[in-house]
């Protein structure tokens, strides 16, 4: 079991940044890759960001050259960097994890972001 707790988001303008942040929890050395997802309303959730314990990262086509995904081992956290925010970024972003032999999938809770013009 892991456990995902998201925290950072909130309400800016057009242009500004926000951090999200995710303390993982639980069998934490049987994750494979953490991301982030979003879902606005109305649409399906898709992949924001992600990172692979090698480090690798991959980004939805919407995000590139404006976020980042981190991810720090020692505090069990991962970052999403958010700049240059856009009101199309509103949604409730989502922590994910994948872990085990079985590639489980992992949820945390969602945090709202929205981006005002």
């Amino acid at each position: 079991q892991v456990q995902l707790v998201e925290s950072g988001g909130g309400e800016v303008q057009a242009g500004e940044s926000l951090r999200l942040s995710c303390v993982l929890s639980g069998s934490i050395l049987s994750i494979r890759g953490t991301g982030w997802y979003r879902q606005a309303p109305g649409k399906q959730r898709e992949l924001v960001a992600a990172i692979l314990n090698g480090g690798l990262t991959n980004y939805g086509d919407s995000v590139k050259g404006r976020f980042t995904i981190s991810r720090v081992n020692a505090k069990n956290t991962v970052y999403l960097q958010m700049n240059s925010l856009k009101p199309e970024d509103t949604a409730v972003y989502y922590c994910h994890a994948k872990s085990g032999p079985q590639n489980l999938d992992y949820w945390g809770q969602g945090t709202q972001v929205t981006v005002s013009s």
